[in-house]
């Protein structure tokens, strides 16, 4: 519905693409309250912005009030509008800050969850020597499901990101980066936990959690013994399900180890309840040049050089 005579003319300015990569937020996040956290900003200022953004494009955008948030139809064709105008912007970004040696620009990266305890902090080292080489490069972090990261990495929505390697899709590229072992635990208050070895037919018995996020083949048959009483979308949930005594779960030892520590969790037959789980760090194979994101796969590749032939 449009909501006024008045079209878009003259250039667009920095105001008016402050205004689309607000509206594109509200539209990933799925409303206004959502995109708060995401944007750092109040809600009152998200609702004011695409105010002015209808204003400015005489156009409806969206319905929001008591019935919830939903676009309209024009709403849906500016936002498609809006990802190749703001690609298009950070392309044209990209490819004059190549001309420059000061290396400036962003990093969008998508992460998997609980990543942050693994030993090999070669991300975070990663990302602290392009902080060091780039001071004014900004750094955005997504925490997001694999398959989400790949496609936003496609998109181009994504920079780069980093997945546990299940199925490779044709269009991205793979950089190896380590192994990720886990086992499967019980509480200090289950029953198991006192067992020592426990037969395999024994395990059967338990309720257990299994995740409902992608898992490859050889992680899906350890899982597939077990008897699935709860399921978790992600391993917080596994962990917060184990530790209330009544299921037994699988999780990254690197995760556990705090639990482990303090006497309130054990992993039940270490040596045979286990499985490897190896992860890496994905670009789109066509994308434009990017000094920023070469030199971040650069300070990461050295880091990981030689790490999978040591473990």
């Amino acid at each position: 519905m449009r909501i006024g005579k008045k079209t878009l003319s003259g250039q667009l300015g920095n105001a008016d693409l402050r205004l689309l990569r607000i509206y594109r937020a509200v539209v990933e996040c799925g409303g206004f309250s959502a995109a708060e956290v995401d944007l750092n900003i109040s809600r009152a200022a998200i609702s004011m912005a695409i105010s002015d953004l209808e204003t400015r494009l005489s156009l409806r955008l969206c319905q929001r009030g008591r019935s919830g948030f939903a676009l309209t139809e024009e709403g849906k064709a500016v936002y498609e509008s809006s990802l190749q105008l703001l690609a298009a912007v950070e392309e044209f970004g990209t490819r004059i800050n190549s001309l420059h040696e000061c290396l400036t620009g962003e990093l969008n990266i998508g992460i998997t969850d609980n990543l942050v305890t693994i030993p090999q902090m070669h991300i975070t080292h990663a990302l602290s020597a392009l902080k060091e080489r780039g001071p004014d490069v900004r750094i955005n972090i997504r925490m997001k499901p694999p398959r989400d990261i790949e496609l936003d990495v496609m998109d181009g929505r994504l920079h780069t990101g980093v997945v546990p390697a299940l199925e490779t899709l044709p269009g991205l590229q793979y950089r190896s980066l380590y192994e990720e072992v886990s086992q499967l635990y019980c509480a200090f208050n289950h029953p198991l936990f006192e067992a020592g070895e426990v037969k395999k037919d024994q395990l059967e018995r338990w309720d257990a959690v299994i995740p409902a996020y992608a898992q490859a083949p050889e992680t899906r048959l350890k899982h597939e013994p077990l008897k699935a009483a709860a399921s978790a979308t992600d391993r917080e949930g596994v962990a917060f399900l184990i530790l209330s005594g009544r299921y037994i779960g699988y999780l990254p030892t690197h995760y556990a180890q705090r639990w482990v520590d303090e006497g309130r969790m054990r992993a039940l037959n270490p040596r045979t309840c286990r499985y490897v789980t190896r992860y890496s760090a994905i670009t789109r194979k066509t994308g434009p040049p990017n000094r920023v994101l070469e030199t971040y796969l650069e300070e990461l590749m050295a880091l990981t050089e030689g790490v999978l032939d040591r473990q």
